[in-house]
């Protein structure tokens, strides 16, 4: 396994430092449905770094034996995943369970009956942000997801609404899994060079002084890591914590810094 572009990653860390940006790294895990030996490994790597993670949960095909587990699991944070994580588009477009083809009505009593569900399995631990499965959903429906009760929308990269409406975003930018290739981790100098490119292109915007352009999302699927993703995981956070332009964020205050942006965009004020 190649990992020559470990020393890269340190080098433009020190650029950030150099002109005083900062860089707030943060994960989300989806596809949480039980416990499992690969749902406890991602709690110890999560409470070894101090990296919570934002877990995206699967409503309707939640065990209620994960509900007791992550009682002992403080660094995992559940949110909702959807509702049934069913493909709901249509025959040849891409992969959502909320395209515009869905009725209104129907998407929200949904989202609700699944929100419930999950309420009652997780209570007070459930964060109140949303991950739509296979990072879809359609502008029109994210736009209600506050008068359902989710402050937050998280998905990957684009923004699928306007910053004034719906939601405050944790959009996630860098995801860990080979999908094409069949459920493998993708090599680390892969990771690294897609990495580099994201944090090269922000020094030279210096968009890492604020707190939106200064935070990055990695997307976990703990259910399909296999070693290269553990080891990947184990080496980024070991080198994040040595340096100082760097440090994982928790997700609650990456919501609650989200949501004070998100206020202050739509009237220009505090």
């Amino acid at each position: 396994m190649s990992a020559s572009l470990w020393p890269a990653f340190v080098a433009e860390l020190d650029r950030w430092s150099a002109t005083g940006l900062t860089l707030r790294l943060w994960l989300r895990d989806d596809d949480a449905i039980a416990p499992t030996p690969a749902l406890s490994r991602l709690a110890a790597l999560a409470e070894r770094f101090g990296a919570p993670v934002l877990l995206a949960v699967i409503p309707m095909q939640a065990e209620p034996a994960l509900a007791q587990a992550l009682r002992s699991m403080p660094a995992l944070l559940p949110c909702q995943h959807g509702c049934h994580h069913r493909n709901q588009a249509p025959p040849g477009a891409k992969k959502s369970e909320f395209p515009a083809a869905r009725g209104a009505e129907a998407v929200d009593a949904e989202i609700a009956l699944a929100r419930a569900r999950l309420t009652d399995l997780l209570a007070d631990a459930l964060l109140p942000v949303f991950v739509p499965p296979w990072n879809r959903i359609d502008p029109a429906h994210a736009a209600r997801l506050p008068a359902l009760g989710f402050a937050g929308l998280s998905c990957f990269r684009d923004d699928v609404i306007p910053q004034e409406q719906g939601p405050a975003r944790l959009p996630t930018h860098l995801d860990v899994m080979d999908w094409k290739r069949g459920r493998v981790g993708r090599a680390h100098d892969d990771l690294l060079a897609e990495l580099l490119g994201l944090l090269a292109r922000r020094r030279e915007a210096g968009t890492g002084a604020s707190a939106a352009g200064g935070t990055l999302g990695v997307l976990l699927h703990h259910r399909d890591h296999d070693d290269t993703v553990w080891s990947f995981l184990d080496t980024l956070l070991k080198r994040v914590a040595a340096h100082p332009s760097v440090s994982v964020a928790d997700p609650r205050d990456l919501l609650a810094d989200a949501g004070r942006r998100s206020w202050i965009g739509r009237d220009g004020r505090l």
